[in-house]
């Protein structure tokens, strides 16, 4: 069923329908550049006591995946329900629309059936937003340039221009994270005659590793330790799973990178504070379902990396939260690996409607009312490198199996019962052959089949 076929149809039953009680609205905030360096997934440095807070009243996955590590394929693959290699979007360039004219993205078909949508920040990578998504569009900006004054340096001598950091001047609404964050609040103080999705996309931590100065305080450069690791690391990395070249960042600039990273990740929990404290104060609390997840993530030294475009957990994996309407779940967690991708269908499901056709996530929605239940389903990520070699990787509840341009340019396989940090690779060893022969059953069988965008 072709996209006018399905609406018309919907509507059709929602008009021959008696008149179903007020769908819940959904909050839906988005992290740049997030990796699990936050408090509830066990880091024992950042302080992240908001997003911590939200842990506490939901489920949280503990092993939630992008399907891309990079911002537009990503956000392209779980605003359309499709993954990368159907949507054609394996890069920062291409504009989605152009390969998926018959799909229906998430807020416009929330907007098709009756929702108020609004767009606060970063949700499509920039410019990539269709001209249905959104009722309301708003990507604030400071008037001045204040939040970019203060102590800070380029950790590669003005090489790369986005590894600069800086303990800034100003106060939160000098950045535009605390302009989005701002918004927000006045946008949950309106009252809405319809179910609203308010979509909240924070841009820290992203580079430039900008912060207010007071966010930079608890992350003196004495506590904030070196990357750790075997001095082997990488010997049996396949070469095809790294771009080129790596980032010449030498150990004090690595320690000040993250020292950024952390403060930047405290500026959007506060801001995350603010919006949250807005919905509590609001009548629309109890009725509202809250989605927070980082886009992909982000190496900060490990394996000689400051980037994401892998796919070890680091860059791969995401924080991943859901609060549903109802009694609270108190800081359950579900330790099943997901997708990104899920996100769709899951909150199709939690609003009654109708999956649209294309979708290929699996909806978390079991899991959010058994987050113990079991799946066989493993989570699926590519990324793709120069001359266009792709990598497939699938994790399941032990493993990280990788093939490189389908094993020919190189294969890895991460056993996180034993090696967590994914430091050795176990392709070929006597000991994982029965579990390579299954892993690479598994990871042909999740390849997306190709479908009609």
């Amino acid at each position: 069923m072709r996209r006018r076929e399905f609406l018309s149809a919907v509507a059709s039953a929602t008009l021959s329908s008696a008149q179903p009680p007020r769908r819940p609205n959904i909050l839906f905030v988005i992290a740049d550049d997030l990796n699990t360096d936050l408090g509830c997934y066990g880091h024992a440095l950042v302080q992240s006591p908001h997003i911590d807070s939200l842990a506490r009243r939901g489920v949280r996955f503990e092993r939630a995946y992008a399907q891309y590590p990079v911002c537009n394929p990503s956000r392209t693959s779980f605003l359309s329900g499709r993954y990368p290699e159907t949507t054609g979007i394996l890069d920062n360039r291409a504009n989605p629309r152009a390969n998926l004219k018959n799909a229906l993205f998430l807020p416009e078909y929330l907007r098709t059936q009756g929702y108020f949508t609004a767009s606060i920040g970063k949700i499509y990578h920039d410019g990539m937003q269709g001209p249905n998504d959104w009722d309301v569009l708003l990507d604030p900006r400071p008037s001045s340039n204040i939040g970019r004054t203060g102590p800070g340096r380029n950790l590669t001598g003005g090489k790369f221009p986005f590894f600069e950091v800086r303990a800034a001047e100003g106060t939160d609404e000098d950045h535009t994270d605390g302009l989005i964050a701002k918004e927000t609040v006045r946008l949950l103080g309106q009252k809405h005659d319809k179910p609203w999705f308010l979509a909240v996309g924070f841009r820290k931590p992203h580079d430039p590793y900008i912060a207010p100065k007071k966010y930079f305080e608890p992350y003196p450069l004495s506590k904030i330790p070196s990357p750790q690791g075997p001095a082997n690391d990488g010997d049996d990395i396949p070469a095809a799973a790294y771009p080129a070249p790596r980032h010449p960042v030498d150990e004090d600039g690595v320690r000040e990178f993250r020292q950024a990273y952390a403060a930047c990740i405290s500026f959007t929990d506060a801001q995350i504070g603010k919006v949250l404290n807005a919905l509590a104060n609001s009548p629309d609390a109890p009725n509202t379902i809250i989605v927070f997840f980082g886009d992909h993530g982000l190496h900060q030294g490990e394996h000689n990396w400051l980037n994401k475009v892998t796919l070890f957990d680091r860059s791969a994996r995401v924080p991943l939260l859901i609060v549903p309407p109802g009694p609270p779940k108190l800081g359950t967690v579900c330790r099943q690996p997901v997708e990104l991708l899920g996100l769709y269908p899951t909150l199709m499901d939690l609003a009654g409607l109708a999956h649209p056709p294309g979708l290929q996530g699996a909806s978390l929605a079991p899991l959010l009312r058994d987050p113990e239940q079991r799946s066989t389903r493993p989570a699926y990520s590519v990324v793709t490198r120069p001359g266009k070699t792709l990598g497939r990787s699938i994790h399941t509840d032990r493993f990280n199996y990788i093939e490189w341009d389908e094993g020919r340019a190189g294969v890895e396989l991460y056993d996180h019962f034993l090696d967590p940090h994914e430091y050795h690779n176990g392709n070929g060893k006597p000991e994982y052959a029965a579990a390579q022969t299954e892993l690479k059953r598994q990871l042909a069988a999740a390849r997306p089949k190709p479908a009609t965008p």
